[in-house]
This record gives structure tokens, C-alpha cells and sequence, in this order.
């Protein structure tokens, strides 16, 4: 594509140098942040999971059902 007219030429390049600057500088932190926060969100849900399991018998009970059967089936 050829652009001929000087002043069109000047708005393109500045927004191709704009948009790669922007593009460049910004988001590194902006995904160092949005990596934080999944994993302390991660951490939450691996917090109230572990909770949970603590609280009630149900997780031991399910592996129990899972060693149980496989050991069935093995026999």
C-alpha cells in the first residue's frame, strides 16, 4: 500500500510507533498482576477446598470407595 499524501503518511506511522510503544511498555506489568491474582485466587480455592476435607470424612470415604473397587476388579 502507498500512501502519497505527506500528512496521511505522518498520522500512520505515528499511530504503527504509538500502538507498538503502548503495546510494549504496558503490559508487562498488567501480566504480572493478572498472574498474581490467579494465583492467590488459586490459593483461596485450594485453602477452602483443604478446609473442607479436613471437616468432613467424604473425601477419605471416596478414596476408600476408589481403592476398594480397583482392588475388586484386580481380584
Amino acid at each position: 500500500m502507498i500512501i502519497r499524501n505527506a500528512a496521511t503518511r505522518a498520522v500512520v506511522t505515528t499511530q504503527s510507533f504509538l500502538a507498538v510503544r503502548l503495546s510494549d511498555s504496558t503490559d508487562r506489568g498488567q501480566a504480572t498482576a493478572e498472574y498474581s491474582l490467579v494465583i492467590l485466587g488459586a490459593a483461596a480455592v485450594a485453602l477452602m477446598v483443604i478446609t473442607w476435607a479436613t471437616k468432613t470424612d467424604k473425601v477419605a470415604s471416596l478414596l476408600n470407595k476408589v481403592v476398594d473397587k480397583i482392588i475388586n476388579q484386580v481380584a
